[in-house]
């Protein structure tokens, strides 16, 4: 019996081991004929399925058009621009590999970038590693010439897969000639920005179209394109033209920065227009920030909408002339530099008054109580016809810009509900009412033009890979803002303030000025006017010249000027006089016909700078002059003039060290700083007076100079 049972229980044992072998053979084959199915029946399903999960059509970015001058100097560039990031968790990199390297690594980033120092890139690196990093960021923004240098670094000097090394390009919006005209070039749009000046206005053009492109997920975070016959390629975006001149710009911003820190004043604005066309030649609006330095950050000219004061007294005095209802030799008392009207009273800054004199004289010195008399002895019993006529003049005209963010004026009528007893003399004399400074010269320039009111205009051209696609052409606003009589009493008194008036600080034996100073209290809404308070002033110098054959338009203003002094003449006059002044002498078209004389025999040596010796022995050549070498060898030399030749001597240029380029010319001198591995911006034209680099240093690659041009 013992037995017999002993035998059921191994039965039932091996009989449960077989079923649990058959289940397990049965669960195994289930498996293959499932991998069988998926992989050779359903294949080409889940294929294409994770196919299209790593795999996209993408953008490419077309590349954004370029921005010139009027002369073709590029003032917008895309230029390409890269991250460097790491995959710390590289393969390849062991732990022996990283600790061997690391330090390294570290103080190689640390010099090349001088951001942090080496202990700190050493302990973020390996913070990262720790925390399985695969897409870590080193830095953002990094130039072409510093990745070149990068790559040779420990671990990187790998490459991707083995050094972990990414290096993600984008495209980043360069302007070679640095802040100048900065807010009218403007900004693209961005994520966390809002598009201005021409880079916003004419962003269509601009921005070109996006091609597709299928590309696949890698690790890393990282995309690669599928080389497909479905790629669509971008089409890159059209090149702008502007009227700016780029000398002129120049020496605008710096006429208008200089002025700015002598007066310590808040913000200011210029504008060069030229006269028969409308272009603006330049424009330049600088701010005071928390830094105490002058940058772009509002367009002023275009969109700071103020009183104007004195220089609305030319638009005055126009409407009353053209109107028949005033002379110039009309006289008018001035009394002891004050009236009154209904219990307002209105002042001179002459203290003691002028009193009785012409209404030419009363312009001409800027007499709030004489312009402000005439007009409302002109137009006391009839106010809505002098705001009519001041309509017919177009001063209130509205047309847009080509860029965005242009006020229009706010001249009220008689019917608006903040017209007062007092607001046509207040008006007369540029008050209760605002215009912005583009908006004033663009009057002034009619007055300069015969009459003729020209629209302001910023872009000449659209260009497709050099074809042109789109032009502008001068606009004409009015033909004629008034009678021809008008504009030449009109003339005759802006000629006569810089003559005799309150701007004969700015006459010049050369050529002639004509223009309007103004010195207006600003307004500080609900505070009102603050009359003890200097720095609420706008000093303002409008005009043209030469006053004989007007070529270019100009207005500065200064706003809050810090300093006792801001009246118009001394705070805003200079910088128009210093910017005429470098103007008329670069053209020389704008200058009278002299009598020449032969050159004397004793004078027909050249001043002969530094240079490639064959090309001065080529042009000394060629006019005669000779030159004397001490030896031919020479390949850069200086020239030192003698009495009847140039003497030439070598001109040694040191390995390593920083080159003394002044007084060479800018091919010359350009060549010889790039050869040197610096980076170089040219400011102006002719040969070099200033280097922002001092000669005798070690050169340090990729390192900016500027030059500085006669």
């Amino acid at each position: 019996m013992g037995e017999e049972k002993t035998l059921d229980i191994k039965k039932d044992i091996l009989w449960r081991v077989y079923l649990v072998h058959f289940g397990l053979c049965l669960f195994g084959l289930a498996i293959i004929v499932q991998v069988f199915r998926i992989q050779y029946i359903q294949g080409s399903y889940w294929h294409a399925k994770a196919e299209t999960a790593t795999k996209e059509m993408r953008n490419i970015e077309a590349k954004r058009g370029n921005i010139y001058s009027e002369d073709g100097s590029l003032m917008a560039i895309s230029v390409p621009v890269y991250e460097v990031r790491m995959d710390v968790n590289a393969a390849a990199l062991t732990n022996e590999v990283w600790n061997k390297n690391i330090d390294s690594l570290s103080l190689c980033l640390a010099n090349l970038f001088n951001d942090k120092t080496k202990l700190q890139y050493l302990n973020e690196l390996n913070h990262a590693r720790k925390s399985g990093e695969r897409y870590y960021a080193i830095k953002k923004g990094v130039k072409y010439d510093k990745i070149k240098e990068l790559k040779d670094f420990p671990l990187f000097r790998m490459g991707r897969f083995k050094g972990g090394l990414i290096i993600p390009q984008t495209m980043e919006r360069d302007k070679p000639c640095s802040q100048l005209a900065e807010r009218t070039i403007g900004y693209p749009p961005a994520n966390d920005r809002v598009a201005v000046g021409i880079e916003g206005s004419f962003d269509n053009d601009l921005k070109g179209v996006s091609g597709k492109r299928l590309e696949q997920k890698i690790s890393g975070n990282l995309w690669k394109p599928v080389y497909d016959e479905n790629v669509v390629e971008p089409r890159d975006g059209n090149d702008i033209t502007t009227t700016i001149d780029i000398n002129i710009q120049d020496v605008a911003e710096r006429a208008l920065k200089s002025n700015l820190e002598k007066n310590m004043a808040e913000y200011g604005c210029v504008v060069v227009m030229e006269v028969a066309t409308g272009e603006v030649k330049a424009i330049a609006n600088l701010k005071r920030n928390s830094k105490n330095e002058y940058d772009e950050s509002l367009n002023y000219a275009i969109s700071e909408r103020t009183e104007p004061g004195s220089t609305f007294k030319l638009i005055s005095m126009m409407a009353a002339l053209d109107d028949g209802l005033i002379k110039l030799n009309d006289k008018v008392n001035t009394e002891h530099g004050y009236t009154v009207y209904f219990k307002d009273t209105m002042t001179d800054s002459h203290k003691e008054g002028f009193g009785i004199i012409t209404a030419q004289d009363a312009f001409e010195v800027s007499s709030n109580v004489g312009v402000s008399k005439l007009i409302t002895a002109a137009y006391g019993k009839n106010k809505q016809a002098f705001i009519d006529k001041i309509y017919s003049m177009k001063v209130n005209q509205n047309d847009s810009l080509q860029i965005k963010g242009a006020m229009p004026p706010d001249i009220k009528s008689t019917t608006d509900r903040r017209w007062s007893g007092i607001s046509l003399p207040w008006m007369s004399i540029g008050y209760e009412l605002r215009m912005t400074p583009l908006q004033t010269l663009t009057f002034y320039n009619a007055v300069a033009n015969n009459g003729k009111m020209m629209k302001p205009y910023f872009v000449k051209e659209v260009k497709d890979k050099g074809k042109v696609v789109k032009s502008y052409s001068p606009t004409i606003i009015s033909d004629s803002i008034c009678s021809a009589a008008t504009i030449k009493k009109a003339r005759a008194m802006l000629e006569g303030v810089v003559e005799r008036g309150t701007a004969k600080n700015l006459r010049d034996s050369s050529y002639k000025i004509a223009g309007k100073t103004g010195t207006a209290q600003r307004s500080m809404g609900k505070s009102g006017y603050k009359l003890n308070s200097k720095a609420n002033y706008q000093a303002s110098f409008c005009g043209y010249f030469p006053a004989d054959n007007p070529k270019y338009s100009c207005i500065a203003v200064v706003y809050s000027p810090s300093t006792s002094v801001y009246y118009g003449a001394s705070v805003a006059g200079p910088i128009f006089k210093e910017i005429t002044d470098k103007i008329y002498s670069s053209k020389l078209e704008m200058h009278k016909e002299q009598q020449t004389n032969p050159i004397a025999q004793t004078d027909r040596v050249p001043l002969v700078s530094g240079g490639l010796q064959k090309d001065i022995e080529t042009v000394c050549s060629n006019i005669g002059v000779n030159t004397l070498v001490h030896n031919n060898g020479f390949n850069w030399v200086q020239g030192n003039k003698q009495s009847n030749s140039v003497n030439l001597t070598e001109k040694h240029i040191a390995f390593g060290l920083i080159p003394n380029v002044v007084g060479m010319g800018m091919r010359d001198a350009v060549y010889i700083l790039e050869n040197a591995g610096l980076i170089v911006r040219v400011r102006g034209k002719g040969s070099v007076i200033k280097q922002s680099l001092e000669a005798g240093q070690s050169v340090s690659r990729g390192k900016e100079i500027v030059l500085d041009l006669s």
